[in-house]
């Protein structure tokens, strides 16, 4: 069986560096992954197009800006009612608690700054750890329903693994490294758009020998 350091370099000479995460700042990132739930990157896209051409891709723009007027803006991401109230309580609780300052709330320790994240109404693990590996530059592992699939079908998790276990998994089993981190899971999102599909295409897979499905 693949090890989760073998797996890397494999997906790593496959696809070459991904550069993810697509954003021009830490709170462009930090809007992405609310935005992101329940939608695929290109409506996100989209979206974070309209927010920068209303000059709004600020927290203090977003806390200004009228509920309505958000709303359609981000519409495209899709669930744009409940996004909006997110990014809004988002914004607020920075310039209530970190006078709006994005870096101010992400020079915390790793740990403390992760259960803040998680206290905020809508922030679950993956958009939080979004948040602190690519925004804070952090080492904290994302996992997503690509990683849970992948890891899966290659048995190196038996796929009853909660969120938390599989974070720890993968720390445990790599090097802390944010660049590690950051490209490993932009590797696995664009091998399971590819290939480890929900009905998986196997023929060129760079995993093929490894699969399950392969034997």
């Amino acid at each position: 069986m693949i090890n989760v350091l073998q797996l890397f370099k494999v997906l790593q000479n496959h696809y070459g560096p991904c550069n993810w995460w697509p954003a021009e700042t830490p709170f462009e990132v930090v809007v992405g992954a609310i935005l992101t739930q329940n939608t695929n990157w290109n409506n996100v896209e989209t979206a974070i197009t309209n927010l920068r051409q209303a000059n709004a891709l600020t927290a203090n723009a977003i806390i200004q800006l009228p509920r309505n007027d958000l709303e359609q803006l981000i519409r495209p991401s899709g669930f744009f009612r409940q996004k909006a109230e997110r990014l809004k309580l988002f914004c607020q609780y920075l310039d209530n608690h970190y006078q709006g300052k994005l870096q101010q709330f992400l020079q915390q320790d790793i740990n403390p700054l992760r259960k803040e994240l998680l206290a905020l109404k809508g922030i679950g693990p993956e958009t939080a750890d979004s948040i602190l590996l690519y925004a804070g530059q952090l080492p904290s592992f994302v996992v997503d329903a690509y990683t849970i699939r992948l890891l899966s079908r290659l048995d190196i998790l038996t796929g009853t693994e909660k969120y938390p276990q599989i974070r720890e998994f993968f720390m445990d089993n790599l090097p802390t490294d944010v660049q590690l981190y950051n490209e490993y899971h932009a590797l696995i999102v664009n091998h399971c758009k590819k290939f480890c599909r929900k009905r998986p295409i196997c023929d060129n897979c760079p995993c093929q020998t490894f699969c399950r499905n392969n034997n």
